[in-house]
């Protein structure tokens, strides 16, 4: 599949980078999870007491860090200027104020340039809220992922659990509504789907079946193309 890009979008939990890691382990392509991007400059503004609601702030930041990734085995870790900082981007209060930080047109710009810089070195499975309308507009395959706000809040509040964390499903469920309407009405790409996009709602579907169906549609695609 040379030269073939899938892009995945979709609102916050609805399963996107565990299905773009699948999705891109199965077909051998790169994985990149944008959102781990915005988290990692999210973190290191926050760790640095800046004000998240200064974009120049925020860009001089960024200009002055690298983000990269590696992987051990099939899990993928996150490095910010050598420090990694996987586990520390999922952190709550990364998450609470990441649309905040995300919502920054001269941030986007720059994320943006990085990510289609990615993009240019091979086959590539992406996720985000923008990859289909903004970052891979001529993806190959265009996915819009969905689930209900109550079945994503519950995914993540099963994940909460697991990890020992104190969470309330009401507050998650709450907390997601509003990072959806945060993240659909923001000025800088907004979170919608693209003209093109495929739209799978996965509320009823295991991780697996989603698999599935992406794998039969980059296959299908693929034909298409020949």
């Amino acid at each position: 599949m040379d030269n073939f890009s899938i892009a995945i979008d979709g609102p916050a939990s609805a399963g996107k980078s565990t299905i773009a890691k699948k999705v891109a382990g199965n077909l051998g392509f790169i994985y990149l999870d944008t959102g781990a991007m915005y988290r990692s400059l999210t973190y290191i503004a926050i760790k640095e007491s800046l004000s998240l609601d200064n974009e120049d702030e925020l860009v001089e930041l960024l200009d002055s860090i690298e983000i990269t990734f590696s992987y051990e085995g099939d899990r993928q870790k996150v490095f910010v200027n050598g420090e990694d900082v996987t586990e520390l981007i999922r952190e709550k209060d990364v998450t609470q104020h990441v649309s905040l930080v995300s919502a920054h047109t001269k941030v986007r710009e720059e994320m943006v340039a990085r990510q289609q810089k990615i993009a240019a070195t091979g086959e590539i499975v992406m996720d985000g809220r923008d990859i289909g309308t903004v970052v891979l507009p001529k993806a190959d395959l265009k996915i819009f992922l969905v689930a209900s706000a109550e079945e994503r809040a519950l995914r993540r509040y099963k994940e909460s659990v697991a990890k020992g964390m104190d969470v309330s499903l009401e507050q998650l469920t709450k907390e997601l509504k509003e990072r959806d309407y945060y993240d659909s009405n923001r000025i800088a790409s907004p979170l919608k789907k693209a003209d093109d996009a495929i739209e799978l709602d996965s509320t009823h579907l295991s991780i697996d079946e989603v698999v599935e169906i992406v794998l039969k549609l980059a296959v299908e695609r693929k034909k298409k193309e020949l």
